[in-house]
């Protein structure tokens, strides 16, 4: 079988991902889009490139993707925060999740696609990137600030509910009409969620056993197998592959072994998972993006609205400020390979042609729109806060100073009131640059201690010869709440 041309292809897609990959680097994009644009331009819709690779070339590497993609999320997943805040988590996720799901759904109806498209286009409105909010708080230097743990524990109850979401999603596109198959095919689907938590939870030193070589090689064959495994058992049992993957990487997570796992599986991520990401770019048409065009302006402006007044209602109830609430809003308000995920479920189970659009269009629109509002929440806040608080300390001096003041009066007033507000701010941006500071001095010493670990390396056991670098702990220790890795 020649496939010289197919591999010579592939090969170059993936230096021009990487050549636009540093470009967008340097201005703040994720990778997601980059990728999709590139399986855009490789498509068979676009010919004046010249390229035309058919999606049937990667499409069961790209799958590898998708399962890799679910199966670090589950790997990710903090159960001892979920597990040691449940009701605060619930309450707070749940809230931002229940304004966004609800409106989604309602904007989905209005589209007049159909029932179950209306489910997908809500499922891709309602839940944040948590890859790429983490990316946004390590690069925008918050994950000191007070409302950073508010932000990561939304995005908890985002991946619990994506879980429960697919499980109903899977059942919803099979298209069943049966009442009690469909009943019985949620059961099952409710069942293996339950089971395969209850392991997580608590069989979590009985699975570490299966883990337990200190070679590389067949630890990385093994874990790989188990992804793809369950990937395979989820598609059987009809709650998508997706599924399968997800909650064999929380089980994989509740072992002693997670950190090595982890370690071994992100690189393996994230090749597959750009192979996933171009291959839906190889699907996209260009010419199909005015169809929905008005549709994706619309989820848009909803998304940023919805997420808004979310990130106010969250704040208030954790007790933040406003200013707080709109830091919480703009990191969350990112939306990317969920998205993307639903629009080829959608596909494979032959709903609307014009979700694959929708999605891709929004997802390239969003991932660009996300970080330029996170970056500029200061601004943001200063332009939507200030003159409420410049007229309420306004109120307080005139207060004070009591009735009949002159014009005079009034004017200097006025001006006390500006010169305090930006007084106050001025003090806040000192006391921002200040922690930044500290962090970014912490941070350079976690990074020197790692250059110089990987420098010196890591002293073996002297009593039995190993073929890893990794050290495996005796036991999992306790960790503080883990940060999600911030590529996708």
């Amino acid at each position: 079988m020649e496939l010289g041309g197919e591999l010579l292809t592939i090969g170059g897609l993936f230096l021009i991902a990487y050549v636009l990959g540093r470009l967008g680097k340097t201005i703040g994009l994720p990778a997601i889009p980059i990728y999709m644009v590139v399986g855009l331009v490789a498509s068979p819709h676009t010919p004046w490139f010249g390229l035309s690779v058919e999606s049937d070339t990667i499409e069961l590497i790209a799958t590898f993707g998708l399962v890799l993609l679910l199966f670090n999320l589950g790997l990710e997943f903090d159960q001892e925060e979920f597990y040691g805040n449940a009701g605060k988590l619930l309450v707070s996720g749940g809230t931002y999740v229940a304004i966004n799901m609800g409106v989604g759904f309602a904007f989905g109806f209005s589209l007049g696609w159909g029932t179950r498209e209306a489910l997908i286009i809500a499922g891709m409105t309602a839940t944040s990137s948590s890859a790429i909010v983490t990316k946004l708080l390590i690069e925008l230097r918050r994950l000191a600030n007070d409302e950073t743990p508010m932000i990561l524990g939304v995005t908890v109850i985002e991946d619990v509910f994506i879980a429960i979401y697919l499980a109903i999603v899977s059942v919803v596109l099979s298209g069943d009409t049966n009442v009690w198959g469909v009943v019985g095919k949620l059961a099952l689907a409710f069942g293996f969620l339950v089971v395969m938590f209850t392991l997580a939870r608590f069989a979590g030193k009985w699975v570490s056993r299966i883990f337990a070589t200190r070679d590389d090689e067949l630890f990385t064959v093994l874990f790989f197998g188990l992804a793809v495994m369950f990937g395979g058992i989820g598609e059987i049992l009809g709650v998508t592959d997706a599924i399968g993957a997800f909650v064999i990487g929380l089980l994989c997570g509740a072992t002693r072994y997670r950190d090595r796992i982890e370690q071994l599986a992100l690189p393996m991520r994230d090749v597959f998972a750009a192979f996933f990401f171009v291959n839906f770019g190889l699907g996209l048409d260009l010419s199909t993006f005015g169809e929905v065009l008005w549709p994706v302006l619309g989820a848009i402006g909803m998304t940023v609205v919805l997420n808004a007044v979310a990130g106010q209602v969250v704040a208030r109830m954790n007790g933040f400020s406003v200013q707080q609430g709109i830091n919480t809003a703009v990191i969350l308000v990112n939306r990317g390979e969920f998205a993307l995920i639903l629009a080829t479920l959608s596909a494979a189970a032959g709903l609307e042609a014009r979700i694959t659009a929708f999605a891709g269009l929004y997802v390239l629109v969003m991932a660009i729109l996300g970080p330029v509002l996170a970056v500029n929440s200061d601004r943001i806040g200063r332009v939507a806060v200030r003159p409420a608080r410049v007229a309420r300390l306004r109120s307080r001096l005139r207060a004070r100073l009591g009735r009949g003041t002159s014009t005079a009066m009034d004017d200097a007033v006025d001006a006390a009131a500006v010169a305090g507000v930006a007084q106050q701010d001025a003090d806040a941006a000192a006391r921002r640059a200040e922690r930044d500071r500290q962090f970014a001095e912490e941070f350079a010493l976690v990074e020197a201690a790692g250059r110089e670990e990987r420098e010196n390396g890591s002293p073996e056991p002297v009593d039995e010869p190993v073929t890893s670098s990794v050290e495996i702990p005796a036991e999992r220790p306790e960790r503080p709440v883990r940060q999600r890795d911030p590529e996708y």
